[in-house]
């Protein structure tokens, strides 16, 4: 049990099961060296065939229209599949193997005789099938029949998807022998499949299926033509198109019209209602003067104004006669300003332009609203005239679709039609002879470098391989591994608090600072007041003996004592007086009676377990054993924790 919270933890993960490691590293890298130089070459013939189109391969039916509005998925095989059926077929590999082993004993006949380690192999081999066979687990075979499925496993049959051309590989143990093996198969099965193509004849058939297309389609033809003639067009949808694009332009239009026809009315009506208020003439020439009022008046001024003049030169501002002449003076000016200056003499009047303009413009309209009036009239009547005939073309589409999808299907049939009994009469005329739709594109190929295995590359990945399995082995016995290596899952697993891990110590070893630290961790877990006040007994207990009992209560004695506390390591019976600390010692808990008597007078119980020793299933008997004699278990610690990583690579991890 590890806990594993960060990479150095799984450095040190790999440092715990280095061995392990080592020896699945050097065990894969062995064994794949050793199948680069033991394992056997393969060598590979190739070969590839073209399925031409023939009747006996066709896939597509007859009449592949969409009659229903929904069709089912194709489940028709690809006949590429069953070419390759046939061509691995057990009647083809019984004729190769049979002549593979004629051609072999006619070699062995002619050579010299086979190795004896060969021939003892093979006759070890025969024993123990006829053993078998004679226990009646197995059935006797010969030897044909087992070299058939041989062959049928080295030899591998694909082709890509939609491709014609079956691509061969076999693969053997020599390169020539796979050449002539693979030329021998071909020839049988090209031989085999010529042999097994038997037709009959379907002149008569394909040729009465014509004539009753040929007299569907003059039916079809001659009441779509009635049809159409009706409808007065070539076909349905085309009719329905231009009656519908010409009513929607007229549509249009006539809502042009419709406004262009309320603006002229509303233009007529508002130059009628100005024209009521317009002058019918206007004045083109006048004449204007001075008023003779004005220049009487304008006269006397001038009179009175010299008259004060000359007075002015006897009398001063205030005499009587001044005063006299100034308001003469200020009567006439006030007359003067009253008093028109220009008067007019003649005027020459003639007709109102913008008058006459209004009513030529309203003649104008009139005339154009007359023209839009009669247009709109027109419009109307086509427009029911359209509607009329967009409803007939309406009425019989669906028979003319009907008949053009007929007429369709029947025109496709009976192309289909045509194509099969050309290929029934040529059929018919090769007979006779030999067929074959199987065309060789390209012959074995005789390849001496090995297909497998790939020395170079198994050479190359001993090394990655050996570690990923490493890897894996430490993976492995990480999972199975029970020992307590350190304190991280102690509380979540056992359900008992940890008070610390002891680092291990070498015998005459120097203790470190985080060996001291932990000491002074118990310490701290340790009730103090209670020792001061009424005295402690604390039991130190393992589940086997040399788990470290003796040597923490050595040590945490040393600690006390250094604090200036009062401890007695296995004191007599009895409780612990106050201000004093009883350690008692109780080694072994699942070999020694005597440990249940030293821990009924402890006051705290704290279970020693011996890290990389213990295992999980121990410390949790031991743990139920406590519970159960005393009730309570007061914490663990975890003594000789090692940290296996080194130190070198602790401080390349740390930088």
């Amino acid at each position: 049990m590890i806990d594993i919270r960060s990479f150095r933890d799984l450095i040190r993960l790999y440092y715990i099961f280095q061995t392990e490691f080592r020896r699945a590293f050097w065990v894969t890298v062995i064994l794949v060296v050793a199948g680069a130089f033991l394992i056997a070459p393969k060598y590979t013939s190739e070969a590839r065939l073209l399925v031409k189109a023939g009747r006996e391969n066709l896939s597509v039916p007859l009449d592949s229209s969409d009659r229903p509005t929904f069709m089912a998925p194709s489940t028709q095989r690809d006949p590429i599949v069953d070419e390759e059926k046939m061509l691995t077929g057990k009647p083809v590999l019984i004729q190769v193997a049979r002549l593979y082993l004629s051609e072999l004993a006619a070699e062995q006949h002619s050579t010299a005789s086979t190795p004896w380690l060969k021939g003892a192999l093979t006759s070890a081999g025969k024993l123990v099938t006829q053993a078998l066979s004679a226990i009646g687990l197995t059935e006797v075979r010969g030897e044909d029949d087992i070299l058939a499925d041989a062959l049928s496993k080295r030899l591998v049959v694909s082709h890509g998807s939609g491709s014609n051309v079956m691509e061969l590989g076999f693969t053997w143990r020599d390169p020539a022998t796979a050449q002539r093996i693979m030329k021998t198969w071909i020839k049988v099965y090209l031989d085999e499949r010529t042999e097994a193509l038997g037709r009959k004849s379907l002149v008569a058939f394909y040729e009465g299926k014509v004539r009753d297309v040929d007299q569907q389609i003059e039916v079809s033809k001659s009441q779509l033509r009635k049809r159409l003639e009706k409808i007065r067009g070539i076909s349905a949808k085309e009719r329905l198109d231009d009656l519908t694009k010409r009513v929607n332009d007229l549509r249009t239009r006539r809502a042009e019209i419709v406004a262009e026809r309320d603006a002229l009315q509303q233009g007529i009506a508002y130059a009628v209602s100005r024209a009521k208020f317009m002058p019918r003439e206007s004045v083109a020439e006048r004449e204007v003067g001075a008023s003779p009022a004005w220049l009487a008046l304008s006269g006397q001024l001038s009179e009175l104004k010299r008259q004060r003049a000359d007075a002015l030169r006897v009398f001063k501002d205030t005499a009587p006669a001044i005063k006299a002449l100034n308001d003469s003076i200020g009567t006439l000016e006030e007359q003067l300003k009253a008093e028109n200056r220009s008067v007019q003499r003649s005027e020459k009047r003639a007709p109102n332009e913008l008058n006459r303009s209004l009513e030529r413009n309203q003649l104008d309209k009139s005339v154009r609203l007359q023209e839009i009036n009669a247009l709109y009239a027109s419009f109307d009547k086509e427009l029911t005239e359209l509607e009329a005939g967009r409803h007939l073309v309406l009425a019989a589409a669906p028979e003319l679709d009907r008949l053009e999808q007929a007429l369709s299907v029947a025109e496709k049939s009976r192309g289909l039609y045509l194509d099969s009994l050309e290929k029934a009469r040529i059929d018919q005329a090769l007979d006779e002879s030999r067929i074959n739709n199987i065309a060789q594109i390209e012959a074995p190929t005789f390849n001496p470098g090995r297909a497998s295995p790939n020395n170079l590359l198994l050479l190359v990945m001993a090394a990655p391989a050996g570690v990923l399995v490493g890897l894996l082995v430490v993976y492995l016995c990480s999972l199975m591994d029970q020992r307590v290596h350190d304190g991280g899952r102690i509380e979540n697993r056992f359900g008992v608090p940890l008070w610390t891990t002891l680092k291990d110590v070498a015998p005459g070893g120097r203790e470190d600072n985080e060996f001291h630290a932990s000491l002074y961790r118990i310490y701290g877990m340790l009730p103090r007041e209670r020792i001061v006040q009424q005295g402690l007994t604390l039991g130190l207990t393992s589940a086997r003996p040399g788990e470290g009992v003796s040597f923490v209560a050595q040590h945490l004695a040393k600690l006390l004592q250094t604090q200036g506390g009062t401890v007695r390591l296995n004191p007599p019976d009895g409780p612990a007086p106050a201000g004093e600390l009883f350690i008692r010692e109780a080694a072994g808990l699942l070999n020694n009676r005597e440990v249940f008597v030293r821990l009924s007078q402890a006051d705290l119980i704290v279970l020693i377990v011996e890290a990389r020793a213990s295992t999980v299933p121990v410390v949790d008997n031991a743990l139920g054993i406590l519970r159960t004699a005393y009730s309570k278990v007061d914490g663990v610690i975890v003594n000789r924790r090692r940290f296996e990583v080194p130190p070198r690579v602790l401080s390349w991890l740390q930088r």
